[in-house]
């Protein structure tokens, strides 16, 4: 809906009784469909909790506030009413009608759910009294017909980011787990790794977020690959750690996004043949995606815990004779830098300085 602000919902008449079910259905409808929170007349934390598990695990700010004043709520201004009810207008009569009073009054929109009977304040205090049809028909049902009619479907474009992504399919069931970083650090602890190594993995993860926020990356999956793309030296400090620690995600069942991260963040990456020479599985380890480069070119820029310079990393392999990788991490940088239009030096100073 052009010029559209928030659309909150309004319940009433919840029985914690017999509508949690319900109630909470409305809830997960109204956050899926594109609004901004609900408001539920009688007090039930059993719902807040509900919801806010769903936010922590698939993202967004859909806030829940149960045990509220309805009538208030209903006073506030800034929205036009719209009460859901199978006596009012048609939707098809009336949905242009609202559009172009929100439009005009650049209002936001409160929609009216009612469980049991609804007090006839509601009806006269509401701007529309709308049907979605005049045959009996469930308020989830309604609230996701109004709500696609008033979105004109681009809310199903929105694309909400959390910890839990469901990947389509044709058949069967795939969520996408990429942990927040709370959770990363539960998972840093429950394989034992060191305070040293948490001191390195936390800068690290300062310097790849600030990078990440500086261009079109997605910051969620850089701050998980960067809290754990060292969780292998929880097993081994070879050469082969990163593959440890993909196997360790993999069995977690963590996002293959944060796996190719971990697996990736050697250096500037590992060629086949590189791979092969040093014993590990045979296959190209050089880092793809955005994110991946941010990680692994952070990572190189992060001694123990204090962030050093491209000019004393690339001293650090020289010195080890190991020329052909510091310019690959030369060209990382200069990749990185060129395609997110940033200064990663100055990046780095600012983090040092405060």
């Amino acid at each position: 809906m052009d010029g559209k602000k928030d659309i909150e919902i309004l319940r009433i008449g919840h029985r914690p009784e017999r509508d949690k079910r319900i109630t909470t259905h409305v809830a997960l409808t109204a956050r899926a469909f594109g609004a901004s929170g609900i408001y539920i007349d009688t007090k039930d934390p059993a719902i807040e909790e509900n919801i806010e598990s769903v936010n922590r695990n698939f993202g967004g700010k859909f806030f829940v506030r149960s045990g509220i004043d309805p009538k208030d709520i209903a006073s506030k201004k800034g929205f036009l009413k719209i009460h859901l009810t199978m006596y009012g207008m048609p939707l098809k009569d009336t949905i242009g009608k609202i559009k172009e009073s929100q439009i005009k009054t650049g209002n936001g929109i409160m929609i009216i759910v009612g469980a049991e009977k609804v007090p006839f304040w509601a009806y006269e205090m509401s701007d529309f009294n709308v049907s979605v049809t005049s045959q009996p028909i469930s308020e989830v049902s309604a609230l996701a017909i109004l709500m696609d009619r008033l979105n004109d479907g681009k809310e199903l474009e929105n694309l909400i980011t959390g910890m839990r992504r469901i990947i389509p399919m044709e058949r069967g069931k795939k969520v996408d787990y990429i942990p927040d970083g709370e959770e990363c650090l539960l998972i840093l602890q429950r394989n034992n790794a060191s305070q040293r190594l948490l001191d390195h993995v936390f800068m690290v993860e300062r310097l790849a977020t600030r990078i990440a926020s500086s261009c079109n990356a997605n910051i969620e999956v850089v701050r998980a690959g960067a809290m754990l793309h060292d969780i292998g030296r929880t097993v081994t400090n070879g050469i082969d750690h990163a593959v440890k620690g993909a196997e360790i995600l993999r069995t977690a069942k963590i996002s293959e996004d944060i796996v190719k991260i971990v697996e990736r963040h050697t250096g500037a990456g590992i060629s086949k043949d590189e791979a092969e020479k040093l014993g590990l599985p045979v296959k190209d380890y050089t880092p793809v995606t955005l994110e991946e480069k941010i990680v692994a070119q952070a990572d190189n820029l992060v001694s123990g815990n204090k962030i050093i310079t491209l000019e004393e990393v690339v001293e650090n392999y020289k010195r080890k004779n190991l020329v052909e990788a510091a310019n690959k991490i030369v060209k990382l940088n200069e990749d990185i830098e060129k395609i997110c239009g940033i200064n990663i030096k100055e990046i780095s100073q600012e983090l040092i300085h405060g």
